[in-house]
């Protein structure tokens, strides 16, 4: 806590201008005298290079090697009990192979890194909470509201300005983004701000389509925005939209889904990417900030085949129907720690205690130093659920194992009470983060059989 108060030039909450002295904000009322506190989690930390992906975790017997630019070329298939992943590359590494040597590139100009070490902490500047004031039993609503006009959650008497705003108390109305759920028939998705986050900047698609063929797909892409670049939750949202177009339009074309999928994360990048083509008044009023920028991972799954594709840390898990048979983890994070446990320098659990375990080494957005989607095709043998989720969830059950204990056993048959009960899981151990899951059964069932 700092000892005395900090010079602002506008409020942390509404972005009003100050002036020097002020003890509070003269928009919204904003103690200007709090210093917002840390958070206890690790958010989320980007490095500025790049690596070659680790290999080997618990759960997972295969490396992935980088896709050669602007293919994905299929290859063959590996039921899960196997858990030897295709790589992007089209061919097959055994286990243990140690990735090439390779030293990382210099920062990107123009980004806020660290000379010393190239990392970028990713710690927003606003505060993490918002917390709404409960409401005064002695206020009664405003009389002759007109028809639907919104009135303040906490208050229960100001409008609710454009902007979101209480015009009486000045507080911020929750935003619709704040928690998301869909169910599209076999696969379903839940997303939530969390205990800690003022607003949240996760997103996701999901969908259904059909092969030329007429066997059916579905999709889902999870995204997260980086909380230190520019407008995260508007790259994350760009990202999913575009990778989802990308799938609902190449799978019925008859694009082999690994290469959809590859495509996909081209498409979400480029749309990321422009972005940062912003108008030149946002340029000046945060002249010293970077490109949006989140993370992507996306499952693809039809009657036979099983596809998965990423950049960065968000991940994808299969959980068989038996719980018996073992589960498994089906990406590698592009992260600090799983370079440390890759290159031998660390255990996993050293590695994740670190503070700097969340250092994402892959991103989406115009500051990434090279684009290197990876993908892996899978044939389960038997039925399941893949759970696509961001870290917000996997802090709370990173291993493979973890996971399967929290998804209800019905998952194949309720996708969408699944994902709710997994991010009611997060929630429970803290909501530290924002929260997104996709719940995406296998085999997919037939057209129009629905998930019950």
């Amino acid at each position: 806590m700092m000892s005395q108060m900090p010079q602002l030039s506008a409020c942390p909450s509404c972005e009003w201008p100050l002036e020097s002295g002020d003890r509070f904000c003269g928009a919204c009322g904003y103690d200007l005298s709090a210093v917002p506190v840390r958070p206890d989690d690790n958010p989320t930390i980007a490095m500025n290079g790049s690596a070659p992906p680790p290999a080997g975790t618990p759960g997972l017997d295969w490396p992935v090697a980088p896709t050669p630019a602007g293919t994905a070329t299929p290859a063959a298939t590996h039921l899960p009990a196997d858990l030897r992943g295709t790589g992007s590359g089209g061919h097959e590494l055994p286990p243990g192979t140690p990735p090439p040597p390779q030293s990382p590139p210099p920062a990107p100009t123009g980004s806020p890194v660290s000379p010393a070490s190239g990392v970028r902490f990713d710690r927003p500047a606003e505060p993490e909470e918002y917390p709404l004031q409960a409401p005064d039993p002695r206020v009664a609503d405003l009389p002759n509201q007109r028809e639907g006009t919104k009135v303040c959650v906490a208050c229960r008497a100001g409008r609710v300005d454009h902007d979101g705003y209480c015009e009486n108390c000045g507080h911020a109305q929750p935003r619709e983004r704040d928690h998301m759920e869909q169910d599209a028939g076999p696969v379903a998705a839940v997303s939530d701000r969390g205990l800690r986050h003022h607003r949240n900047e996760d997103a996701f698609a999901i969908g259904c389509t059909a092969l030329p063929d007429g066997r059916p797909a579905v999709l889902a892409i999870v995204c997260d925005g980086v909380s230190s670049a520019t407008r995260p939750d508007d790259a994350s949202m760009a990202a999913s939209r575009a990778a989802s177009e990308s799938l609902l339009t190449a799978l019925p074309r008859g694009t082999h889904p690994q290469q959809a999928m590859h495509d996909a994360i081209v498409a979400a990048s480029n749309a990321v990417n422009a972005l940062a083509d912003e108008p030149a008044t946002a340029r000046e009023q945060a002249p010293h900030q970077n490109a949006p920028a989140c993370t992507i991972v996306g499952s693809v799954v039809t009657p036979e085949l099983l596809i998965i594709g990423w950049v960065g840390d968000s991940r994808a898990y299969w959980v068989p129907l038996d719980r018996s048979t073992p589960p498994a983890r089906l990406t590698e994070d592009d992260s600090w720690a799983a370079q440390m446990v890759a290159a031998g320098l660390m255990n996993e659990a050293e590695a994740y205690a670190d503070e700097r375990a969340h250092a994402i080494t892959g991103w989406l957005g115009a500051d990434a130093y090279e684009l290197e989607p990876h993908t892996a095709s899978f044939k389960p043998d038997r039925p399941g659920v893949v759970i696509v989720c961001t870290d917000g969830l996997w802090n709370y059950a990173e291993a493979a194992e973890d996971m399967a204990e929290v998804v209800p056993l019905d998952a194949v048959a309720r996708p969408l009470h699944s994902a709710q009960v997994l991010v009611g899981h997060a929630l429970d151990g803290g909501g530290h983060d924002n929260v997104t899951v996709a719940v995406v059964p296998f085999p997919v069932p037939p057209m129009g059989a629905g998930s019950a």
